[in-house]
């Protein structure tokens, strides 16, 4: 009995040993054949700074109603315009508002809006006038003036509507050339001559108002050039200038470019009207 108690005893003393532990897993290093991790992408660069606007333009040329586009040029521009006007004043006292300035920068834009054509009235250059406004703006009209200022003074006006085009996002599809009184003038010898589609700025129609003469030419001076559309308008009471007026006219006419006289109960100087029938008329015949 003792012996089997005793063998109990140390039965329950005994006591399996601790299992081994388990080894700790050493990382082992990438294969040097696995790919390595793509790298982070670069950052974008800082956007360009915005251009700095345009320096304002100071000028006096310009009335309400009109914006500078350059010291010597003002600009009318309805919305949608695909059209330009080119209009050429008569002679104008250098001063900052005169009746002169008034009265063409005043027609221009109320019947450039109506008709939805953009417009610029360019300055033109002093110590070329008459006898008497010498020293006013105007335009070359003598043969020795015209030969000297024509090409840089027509060059000036394809910058200006290049720049015109620029602020306004767009690509003129006919340009106009029209004016009045000493600008009439000069517009006629530019038309007789070509000297707008030489120097490359080619006009699609012509608009002779309260002036212009044929100064001694004739329909041959015209020959083998494209018609365009020209408009002679005068005024009733504008004596000294209505026979040069019709002069202009019967040399475009006889040799057959498309032309439109019209005579209305004025005096001298720049209507509206004028440019109201050439618009209407420079489209027609654009059609």
């Amino acid at each position: 009995m003792r012996t089997l108690l005793l063998g109990l005893i140390i039965a329950g003393c005994h006591k399996d040993p601790a299992p081994a532990s388990l080894p700790v897993p050493v990382p082992v290093p990438d294969s040097p054949l696995a790919p390595a991790p793509a790298p982070a992408p670069a950052p974008a660069p800082a956007p360009a700074p915005a251009p700095a606007p345009p320096p304002p333009i100071t000028t006096d040329w310009c009335l309400p109603g009109m914006t500078a586009l350059d010291d010597d040029c003002c600009f009318t521009a309805p919305p949608g315009s695909t059209k330009l006007l080119v209009y050429l004043h008569g002679i104008v006292p250098p001063t900052k508002d005169s009746v002169q300035k008034q009265t063409v920068q005043g027609a221009v834009t109320r019947a450039a809006t109506r008709a939805g054509v953009a417009a610029i009235v360019p300055r033109g250059r002093r110590g070329i006038g008459p006898d008497g406004a010498r020293d006013w703006w105007a335009w070359p009209t003598s043969p020795a003036t015209h030969a000297q200022m024509a090409k840089e003074i027509v060059a000036r006006w394809s910058v200006l509507e290049k720049k015109l085009e620029a602020l306004l996002g767009t690509k003129f599809e006919r340009t106009y050339l029209a004016g009045s009184s000493n600008g009439a003038y000069f517009l006629s010898a530019l038309a007789l001559r070509g000297d707008c589609d030489e120097l490359g700025f080619p006009v699609d129609g012509y608009g002779a108002m309260s002036g212009g003469a044929a100064g001694g030419r004739g329909s041959g001076t015209l020959a083998g050039r494209s018609p365009h559309p020209v408009y002679v308008g005068f005024g009733t009471y504008d004596a000294e200038t209505k026979p040069g007026a019709l002069a202009l006219a019967t040399v475009f006419e006889s040799a057959h470019w498309p032309v439109r006289v019209a005579e209305h109960p004025f005096g001298h100087g720049a209507r509206e009207v004028y440019l109201d029938e050439a618009f209407a008329f420079w489209d027609a015949k654009a059609r």
